[in-house]
């Protein structure tokens, strides 16, 4: 599969709804891939499974505040400026470029700058959806090393990270976003070709464009009845009479009915405006808006232990709440 200028709607679509409420500008991140998209051609979508053994696998995103990227949408030359360092440090050439994360503008991000680069996208993530720290990842999980890890912003100033744990590189990277002016390019989790099928969310990609194009039935469909605090959405039509709560921060981490989760984290949480089918981040919910409300299953791996400890509810400070998919079978 390629991802050209006419499949780009439906990948951008599916990487908001996996953003899960947060994740970034996608509409910005677009952007940024249709002119890539125009300048360079389309971009080659490759599966894990025919990545060379040795092949130096580059991830790719962003870290910052959402607002941040709103008015500072950066350059073009970032990706150069990481695979130039990674391949100084790791000594062979970057063959494919993985995003980060799918969810959100990070999803985006990955297909304009393997585009700027010339590179092939892996059919894959680190997270199967958006998630707000670094250390959230697969690779994580199946205990890739996260360092050395690249940070530089469109000027090619370059920070590099070294013999550090996920957390703390998660701590060390929100620490330098002052210096950088907030928003700062990354590539971390660095693998070869043979690591990426057993370390990575398969299918990622393509499952983006499934999900632009079709997305699953909705929980409830309603009206934003409050927004301080929770979300309350008061069900309309054959929902009406449902009162459902949304747990919101920067994303989505819960789904309430009647003291019961409807859905949670680790799977995917998406509001969409009903009347226009677009994709609402957090900061978007509004008294009075018509909404539907969709759950999104996340990958198998969130679901093990190591994945809850690392991205369940807990993770999200909502300790004791149990994701349906999560729940004992009566």
């Amino acid at each position: 599969m390629d991802i050209d200028t006419g499949l780009l709607p439906a990948f951008a679509r599916g990487c908001a709804v996996l953003g899960s409420g947060g994740g970034g500008s996608v509409a910005i991140a677009r952007a940024a891939a249709l002119q890539a998209l125009e300048d360079r051609g389309p971009v080659r979508v490759v599966p894990a499974a025919d990545l060379d053994p040795g092949l130096l696998v580059m991830p790719v995103g962003t870290a910052g505040a959402s607002a941040v990227m709103s008015e500072r949408v950066g350059g073009v030359d970032e990706p150069a400026y990481l695979r130039e360092k990674v391949e100084e440090l790791f000594g062979v050439p970057v063959g494919a470029i993985l995003a980060s994360e799918i969810g959100g503008a990070n999803g985006c991000l990955a297909v304009a700058w393997a585009a700027r680069v010339g590179l092939p996208l892996v059919d894959a993530d680190g997270m199967s959806r958006a998630f707000p720290r670094m250390d959230q990842t697969v690779m994580q999980l199946r205990g890739i090393a996260p360092t050395p890890a690249v940070l530089c912003d469109e000027r090619g100033r370059t920070v590099v990270i070294d013999r550090v744990t996920g957390a703390w590189l998660e701590r060390l990277v929100r620490a330098s976003l002052d210096a950088f002016g907030g928003q700062v390019a990354t590539s971390e989790y660095i693998m070869r070709g043979d690591q990426v099928a057993a370390a990575t969310a398969l299918g990622s990609v393509t499952r983006a464009v499934r999900l632009g194009t079709r997305l699953p039935d909705p929980l409830v469909t309603g009206k934003v009845a409050d927004t301080s605090g929770s979300i309350l959405v008061e069900g309309l039509g054959p929902d009406a009479g449902r009162l459902v709560r949304i747990e919101a921060a920067s994303e989505f981490p819960a789904v309430v009915e009647d003291g019961a989760p409807l859905a949670a984290v680790p799977d995917v949480i998406a509001v969409l405006d009903s009347r226009t089918g677009e994709v609402l981040q957090a900061e978007q919910i509004r008294y009075g808006l018509r909404v539907a409300v969709v759950r999104v299953p996340c990958d198998p791996v969130w679901h093990t232990p190591e994945g809850l400890r690392l991205a369940g509810p807990a993770a999200f400070g909502l300790a004791g709440l149990v994701s349906p998919s999560d729940q004992e079978p009566s």
